[in-house]
């Protein structure tokens, strides 16, 4: 059986609300059997460890403060992080940096990464990195954190080869490929030749980010292997060898276990 492992969804966002055992079971039919649940905030954690408690081996949280949730409560939500690390967390994430929207928070994101990046370190976890028109100011945080040793991914990745090439001299780095890959003159389908196989991730980051054909639906980590296919044509490989790179990289990062 080819097994894949969808390393960012967000099965507790409200576009799943009550069918959420229903997009479980559809990834795990379509052989995506791990799923890693990215984290947003307070608001929804309690949900999406719950979510996770009832499939164990299956559904792995993550814990971190997003990005656009830091507001001016950020503070209180960071010091909300340290009792859920007791319920196991497979990495720090979704956190990061985006000025997408604008750059009003701009030296609190910063802040709350480098303290997210300090708190990855001290637990001896990996980091899921959200970057969206941010680049300059993460590479200046992450290189303020070089001694850290960090290791972790960039989630939904669509930058270039060259960003990839600069994050891989600062440690163990992946980068995690999702629906984007699959869209018409995006970029990454080409800068992904000079990526090697072995620091791939794939992620559906649904609900959002539906892949060609379906771009424009809603997302599910059942659609991993769609996106496993288009990689593969891209690599020249057949869609089992990237399952099975991918599911590695995976396994070797985050530290998962398999269900059964």
């Amino acid at each position: 059986m080819i097994e894949f492992v969808d390393t960012h969804t967000h099965i507790t966002d409200e576009a799943f609300r009550g069918e959420e055992e229903a997009v479980v079971a559809r990834a795990v039919e379509a052989g995506v059997t791990r799923m890693l649940l990215a984290d947003i905030d307070s608001r929804e954690r309690g949900e999406m460890y719950a979510l996770a408690g009832r499939h164990p081996g299956v559904l792995f949280p993550m814990l971190g403060l997003y990005p656009g949730s830091v507001e001016a409560n950020w503070r209180e939500e960071l010091d909300a992080l340290e009792p859920w690390l007791a319920k196991k967390p497979v990495a720090i994430g979704e956190i990061g940096l985006d000025y997408h929207y604008g750059t009003l928070w701009r030296k609190e994101q910063m802040e709350a990464l480098r303290l997210q990046l300090e708190f990855a370190s001290a637990h001896e976890l990996p980091v899921n990195i959200h970057l969206r028109d941010a680049t300059e100011d993460f590479f200046k945080v992450l290189g303020d954190c070089a001694h850290l040793h960090l290791r972790g991914n960039l989630h939904a990745f669509s930058g270039s080869a060259e960003t990839f090439e600069r994050i891989s001299r600062l440690g163990e780095w992946y980068v995690a490929l999702g629906g984007v890959l699959t869209f018409k003159k995006a970029s990454i389908a080409r800068d992904v030749l000079r990526i090697p196989m072995e620091r791939i991730l794939l992620e559906t980051d649904a609900p959002y980010l539906a892949p060609t054909p379906l771009r424009g639906s809603r997302n599910e980590s059942a659609n991993i292997p769609l996106i496993a296919a288009f990689l593969a044509e891209l690599k020249g490989l057949r869609t089992e060898e990237v399952a099975q790179i991918t599911t590695a990289n995976a396994e070797r990062l985050f530290q998962i276990v398999i269900a059964y």
